[in-house]
C-alpha cells in the first residue's frame, strides 16, 4: 500500500445530523409515485460527513489485492485456515448472485451429462478481480449450453471458485463446484489430522466445506486426495464423504460431491482409470466419480457392469492437454468423446483452456469454436426453463463499454459476472444441394448493452426464401401474455428481413393468439408479428419498437397470448425479396427479451439505505504552485435491496457541488459518471479522483446506484438509490 494510505477498514463516514461516535440509522425506505420533485429526492439522500485523515491501516489481505486494493476471489491454504473460517463483510464481496437457473433436463436425470474442470496457469488469474480488471485478451468460456458442471481447479487445498465464475454459470443453469485437495507429504499429514481419529474431527471440515458452498452460493465439492492415507484415514474417508455429501445435499440445493480417482481402499496412492472393486467404496459414498486420464475401451467397458444403474455418476476423464498416455485429446477429444457416449458414461473435459494457453491468443475465438464445434454431436445441450430470459450477449469482457447503444468508456476489460446467457454457436447448412447456410461467432467489434454481440453471417440460396438459426433451447411454460423484443443491424446495404421466431409444446391445450404458423412442415414454429408502437400500459418500458435506435441498431416488439403452452426454442429467421437473387447477409444481434408482459405492470422495489464506509484517503500530486494537493478516495458502498429482482447494479458517482440531476426534475449541472458493476449489494470504489479542497472548504461526491431489474429496462434515476459525502481537511 503507497504511503499515505487512509483510516483503515473499520472507518466510516458519519452521517450528517447524528451524534458523532453514535449508531447511524439507515434511511428509511421511499414511498411515493416515481415521478418525484428534486427537492423531495434530495430530502431523501443520505448525507455523510468526513474530515480527510492520511493515517495508514492495511487491509485484510485475503480479500483485497496488494497492488491495487480491489476485492478479490480467495483460497484457503491450509487445515487451520479452513476451520478458522467465519464469514465476514468482505465476504460479502464474492457471494453469488443467485442460485443456478432453472433447467432441462435437471442434474438429476439419467442422460449423460458433460463437466468442464477449468485448470489455468495456477488459478486466480484475471478472474479473481471480483468487481472486474482491465485487460487484453483475457480467457473466456461461452459454451454453457454443452456443460452441466464446472469445476474451478487449483493446488490450494481449498479452492472456492471465483464468484464471476459462479454467476455466469449459474446464468446458464450450470453446477458449480469448488476442489478440496491434498497432496504429496504435506497433503498426507492434513489428512492424518482430520481422518484418522473419531467422527467429530471429520465432521467439523465437512461442515465447514458446507458453510462455504452454502454462504458463497456454489454448490459442492470436487475432492482429490493425491498422497496415500494410513489405514484409520481410508476407514474413515467412506464415512467423510457420506457425511459430507449428505449434508450438502441438505443445506444446498443440487449440491454434489465428486471423488477423484487416485487413492484405493488400503490406502495407497494409485490411480486406476476406470471404476473398479479397489475404489468402488469412495463411488459408493457420495455423488459421482471422476477417472483418471489413462484409460482404454476395456477400462469403459469393465465398469459398465460395476456402475449399474449409476453410469451418468461415472465422469471419465479426457485430458485435452493430452498429457501421458491418452486416447484423444487438443482437438482430437472428439475421439474420447466418441468412446465415452457409446458406453453411456457423462465426461469429464480437464483444461479445454488449452485452446487459450497454447495456440495464438489473437486466433482464440476461432480456435475455441473449433475445439467445441467438434464436440458437438456427443454434447447434448440443457434448456433454460425460466422467465424472464434476457440477453445482450455479453461476454463479460470488451474494449469498450456500451450502454443501450451509447457509448460509456473505452478500453479493455475483463468481467465475468457481467457474462449474458450464450447462445447455441456453430454452422448451420441447408439440407440436401441447397447452399443456404447460417454461422454464429461472438464479436467484440460492435454492442448494443455490454461490451459485445451476436454476430450472424449467412446466405441465402434462390432456391429458397429463407434461413433461419435456433439461438436458444428453452422449456418455460408460459404465461397468458409474454412480451418480446429484439435488438439488431444488418450491416451493409442489404434487403434481407429479419424475424424472431418461437416454437410451442403443449402443457394442456396449447392456444396462441397474435402470432401466425410459419407452415405446414413446421407447425409448432410461429412468427410473432411486429408491434409498430408498444401497448400502452408497456410504454414506459419500451418506447422504441419498430424504431431505429442509436447506433444504427434497431428494435422488433412482440406482445403475443398463450394459454397452455410451452416456449420451447428461439429461432431468427433472415428472408431475401421475392424476385431477388441469392443473398449475402451480416447481421448483429444486440438483444433478445421475453418477459412476462405481467411482470413489467408491478412496482420494482427501491435501493434503500445507502452508506459508505471503509474510507481511505491518498494524496495525489499537486496541480501546480498555489493549487491544493488532489485527493483519491477509496471507500466502500453498502445498499438494501433484493437481489431476486436484479441482474445488477450501475454504480455511478458524480464530483460537483451541485450533484447529479434527479429522473424527475430538471436537467443537472453533471451528468453521473459509471463506476462500474455490481452483482452484491456491496461495492469497493478504489482510488476515485475528488476535487482538491483548501482549509475551511466543503468537498462533495454523491454516489449512485442503479438495480437493473431482470427484465432488463432501464430504471428513471428517480428511483435509484443516492448517498453524498461531504469532506474537509482537518484544521492546522
Amino acid at each position: 500500500m503507497a504511503a499515505g494510505a487512509a483510516a483503515g477498514p473499520a472507518a466510516a463516514a458519519e452521517k450528517v445530523g447524528e451524534r458523532p461516535g453514535g449508531q447511524n440509522r439507515r434511511p428509511q425506505p421511499r414511498g411515493g409515485p416515481s415521478g418525484r420533485s428534486r427537492i423531495e429526492e434530495e430530502q431523501e439522500e443520505a448525507v455523510f460527513r468526513q474530515v480527510v485523515s492520511f493515517s495508514p491501516e492495511p487491509l485484510p489481505g485475503r480479500y483485497y489485492d496488494k497492488d491495487t486494493t480491489k476485492p478479490i476471489s480467495f483460497y484457503l491454504s491450509s487445515l487451520e485456515e479452513l476451520l478458522a473460517w467465519t464469514p465476514n463483510v468482505e465476504d460479502g464481496f464474492n457471494v453469488a448472485l443467485q442460485p443456478s437457473e432453472c433447467r432441462q433436463p435437471p442434474l438429476s436425470s439419467r442422460r449423460p451429462r458433460t463437466l468442464l474442470c477449468h485448470d489455468m496457469m495456477g488459478g486466480y488469474l484475471d478472474d479473481k478481480f471480483i468487481q472486474g480488471t482491465a485487460v487484453h485478451n483475457p480467457y473466456s468460456f461461452y459454451h454453457w449450453q454443452y456443460i452441466d458442471i464446472f469445476v474451478y481447479f487449483s493446488h490450494h487445498t481449498v479452492t472456492i471458485p471465483p464468484v464471476g465464475w459462479t454467476n455466469a454459470a449459474h446464468r446458464h443453469g450450470v453446477c458449480v463446484l469448488g476442489t478440496f485437495i491434498t497432496e504429496w507429504i504435506a497433503g498426507g499429514q492434513l489428512c492424518e489430522a482430520f481422518l484418522a481419529g473419531d467422527e467429530h474431527s471429520y465432521q467439523v471440515v465437512a461442515d465447514q466445506l458446507v458453510s462455504l458452498a452454502r454462504f458463497f452460493r456454489f454448490d459442492g465439492w470436487l475432492i482429490n486426495i493425491e498422497n496415500s492415507l494410513s489405514l484409520a484415514a481410508v476407514g474413515n474417508m467412506p464415512r467423510f464423504l457420506r457425511y459430507l455429501t449428505t449434508q450438502l445435499h441438505q443445506h444446498v440445493p443440487r449440491g454434489l460431491v465428486l471423488w477423484y480417482d487416485s487413492v484405493v481402499s488400503s490406502g495407497q496412492l494409485k490411480w486406476q482409470n476406470e471404476l473398479n472393486e479397489h475404489n468402488r467404496v469412495f463411488f459408493d459414498s457420495c455423488d459421482g466419480f471422476f477417472t483418471n486420464y489413462n484409460w482404454r475401451e476395456e477400462h469403459l467397458e469393465r465398469m459398465l457392469a460395476l456402475a449399474g444403474g449409476r453410469l451418468a455418476d461415472v465422469y471419465v476423464g479426457v485430458d485435452v492437454f493430452a498429457r501421458g498416455n491418452v486416447l484423444g485429446g487438443r482437438f482430437d477429444t472428439d475421439k474420447s468423446l466418441e468412446l465415452i457416449r457409446k458406453h453411456g458414461f457423462s465426461a469429464a473435459l480437464f483444461a479445454p483452456g488449452w485452446v487459450y494457453e497454447c495456440l495464438e491468443k489473437k486466433d482464440f475465438f476461432q480456435n475455441q469454436d473449433k475445439f467445441w464445434s467438434l464436440l458437438e454431436r456427443y454434447l447434448p445441450t440443457h434448456s433454460i426453463c425460466s422467465l424472464p430470459f434476457v440477453t445482450s450477449f455479453c461476454l463479460g469482457m470488451g474494449t469498450r463499454r456500451v450502454c443501450y447503444g451509447q457509448e460509456e468508456a473505452v478500453g479493455p476489460w475483463y468481467h465475468p459476472s457481467a457474462q449474458e446467457i450464450q447462445p447455441l454457436f456453430g454452422e448451420h447448412r441447408l439440407e440436401g444441394a441447397r447452399r443456404g447456410w447460417v454461422k454464429t461467432h461472438c464479436c467484440l467489434a460492435d454492442a448494443w448493452n455490454g461490451g459485445s454481440s451476436l454476430l450472424i453471417r449467412g446466405a441465402i440460396p434462390r432456391e429458397v426464401g429463407d434461413v433461419a438459426v435456433r439461438l436458444f433451447s428453452l422449456q418455460v411454460p408460459v404465461p397468458p401474455r409474454i412480451f418480446l423484443s429484439m435488438v439488431y443491424k444488418l450491416e451493409g446495404p442489404s434487403d434481407v428481413g429479419v424475424a424472431l421466431e418461437l416454437t410451442t409444446g403443449s402443457v394442456g391445450s396449447c392456444h396462441i393468439g397474435g402470432i401466425s404458423a410459419l407452415n405446414a412442415e413446421t407447425s409448432s414454429r410461429y412468427s410473432p408479428r411486429p408491434l409498430r408502437v408498444p401497448p400502452a400500459k408497456l410504454a414506459r418500458w419500451v418506447g422504441h419498437c419498430g424504431q431505429q435506435l442509436r447506433g444504427g441498431w434497431i428494435q422488433r416488439c412482440y406482445e403475443v397470448s398463450l394459454r397452455g403452452c410451452l416456449l420451447q426454442d428461439l429461432f431468427v429467421r433472415f428472408s431475401r425479396l421475392p424476385g431477388s437473387q441469392e443473398e449475402d447477409f451480416v447481421c448483429r444481434l444486440g438483444e433478445i427479451q421475453v418477459v412476462d408482459a405481467g411482470s413489467l405492470l408491478k412496482p420494482l422495489p427501491r435501493v434503500q439505505a445507502v452508506t459508505v464506509s471503509h474510507l481511505r484517503w491518498q494524496q495525489a500530486a499537486s496541480e501546480g504552485e498555489g493549487h491544493p494537493a488532489g485527493l483519491q478516495l477509496s471507500c466502500t458502498l453498502h445498499w438494501s435491496y433484493l437481489l431476486s429482482h436484479v441482474r445488477c447494479f450501475r454504480v455511478h458517482c458524480c464530483r460537483g457541488t451541485a450533484g447529479c440531476s434527479a429522473g424527475g426534475g430538471p436537467p443537472g449541472p453533471e451528468k453521473p459518471t459509471l463506476l462500474g458493476l455490481a452483482f452484491v449489494n456491496q461495492y469497493r470504489i478504489v482510488d476515485l479522483a475528488v476535487a482538491a479542497i483548501g482549509p475551511g472548504q466543503d468537498g462533495r461526491v454523491e454516489f449512485l446506484v442503479e438495480p437493473v431489474p431482470k427484465e432488463g429496462f432501464l430504471v428513471p434515476q428517480a428511483e435509484w438509490g443516492r448517498a453524498a459525502m461531504l469532506y474537509s481537511m482537518p484544521a492546522s
